[in-house]
């Protein structure tokens, strides 16, 4: 028989289970002539045919777009014009805030799949670890809850952005005229390097009562990270980057650190530059928080001034975060606390994950649904007066997420919103972090 041209063909992939280990299972790729008489070719398609009886969630899929052999190329996982995301549950209030993500990423009507990782500290084992680090490598971008450290023996988090690299931590702490504060014009860029100094996880009790803790910089990870801000802080338009450090103390390590930010501020000469000790930073946040526009430093100072940022503005469930590295983002509220307490209890506030939310889809290239469900939160808190306990208000996380709900249906097109898929990026892409 004549071999049919590529116009005459049709192409047959399958789409794997996520639960299936694809190690564990090989898929034929059959290219069909569309001429040709199908039944002619059900011998040769056997195990596919036997793996879908097996499977009842995989589903024969055209495929969208090519994959390059390349596997350093950074491509988001999409099927079928929609994004796959890993959602890490975490602890605390973690898993009940995922559920109110799910109905407002419905709502929103955004092409966005969630792969569950049902990840926490209760469940923490090597297997569900690296589940969740091989979901995250397979999707490209995760939104997660923040993980107890407590009932292990490394923190969990901090694994996950080593293992991944996410060597950038950023959080923005903007006033916002919904919720009443001190002060009424802070907009900080806060960016933490996310992967070595004290949380590099190196301990040992030299002899008993005596316990040495290292604290690792270096210059590849301390260029990387000063590159990173002062790239963003091009990007957003803005005018100034200060480094935060205890280098009159650990002139070394921390020496190092701001010699690395110096250096790379030569390249930005439109940008202002300066350096400030952890402990005055701390005490010109309070008093006047006006003066900083971005901060970068070290990982401890970070988690530090991160939380104290975030207190002026509104208090760790207003405020998102996001990391990034090189291949990976995961996005997460800004200050990183579990909730252990309130648990269960219907009253944790939603607008920091919703934040992180709506800012994973505006780095899908998702904006119009990005915008629609931060205005939505923005609309429940000042129109409709609902406020959860924590911003001076009685009402509780469910009533909140109806509101906001209802409000995005107000601002979603009924067909949803155009959108296009992201491909492998170009140029910076870490703008407009909100």
């Amino acid at each position: 028989m004549k071999a049919p041209s590529k116009s005459d063909c049709c192409l047959l992939s399958i789409h794997i289970c996520p639960n299936v280990s694809s190690a564990a299972v090989k898929v034929k790729i059959v290219i069909i002539p569309c001429s040709f008489n199908i039944n002619a070719c059900v011998h040769n398609m056997q195990p596919i045919l036997k793996f879908i009886r097996r499977c009842p969630c995989s589903i024969p899929v055209i495929p969208k777009r090519t994959f390059g052999s390349d596997i350093t190329t950074r491509w988001r996982t999409a099927y079928g014009g929609r994004y796959t995301i890993t959602l890490i549950h975490g602890d605390g209030v973690g898993p009940e805030l995922m559920e109110h993500v799910k109905a407002v990423i419905r709502c929103v009507r955004a092409p966005v799949d969630f792969e569950d990782i049902p990840l926490s500290s209760n469940t923490a084992n090597d297997e569900m670890f690296e589940r969740a680090v091989m979901a995250v490598r397979r999707n490209g971008v995760a939104l997660k809850g923040n993980i107890s450290s407590q009932n292990t023996l490394r923190s969990l988090n901090v694994l996950l952005r080593t293992r991944l690299d996410l060597f950038a931590n950023v959080i923005r702490c903007k006033t916002s005229p919904v919720v009443p504060t001190r002060h009424r014009d802070i907009d900080i860029l806060v960016i933490r390097e996310n992967t070595e100094g004290e949380y590099s996880s190196l301990e040992h009790e030299s002899v008993p009562g005596v316990v040495e803790s290292l604290k690792i910089i270096t210059r590849i990870k301390s260029m990387k990270i000063a590159r990173f801000a002062f790239k963003l802080a091009e990007e957003d338009g803005r005018k100034k980057v200060t480094a935060v450090h205890k280098a009159n103390i650990m002139k070394l390590s921390d020496g190092l650190f701001i010699d690395c930010c110096k250096e790379v501020s030569q390249e930005y000469p439109k940008i202002a530059f300066d350096t400030m000790i952890v402990d005055n930073t701390c005490m010109q946040l309070v008093k006047t928080p006006s003066q900083f526009d971005v901060m970068v430093m070290p990982n401890l100072y970070g988690n530090i001034i991160s939380n104290v940022c975030a207190g002026l503005v509104g208090g760790s469930g207003f405020v998102a975060g996001s990391n990034y590295g090189d291949h990976y983002a995961i996005f997460e509220q800004g200050t990183r606390n579990t909730g252990t307490a309130i648990a269960g209890k219907n009253i944790a506030n939603p607008c920091g994950i919703l934040f992180a939310a709506a800012n994973m889809l505006q780095y899908l290239g998702l904006v119009e649904h990005c915008s629609a469900i931060k205005n939505a939160v923005l609309n429940t808190i000042q129109e409709h007066k609902l406020k959860t306990p924590d911003i001076g208000g009685t009402a509780s996380t469910t009533q909140f997420v109806e509101c906001t709900l209802k409000e995005i249906l107000k601002l979603t097109p009924t067909i949803g919103f155009n959108y296009e898929m992201q491909g492998n990026d170009s140029g910076f892409r870490f703008r407009d972090i909100d």
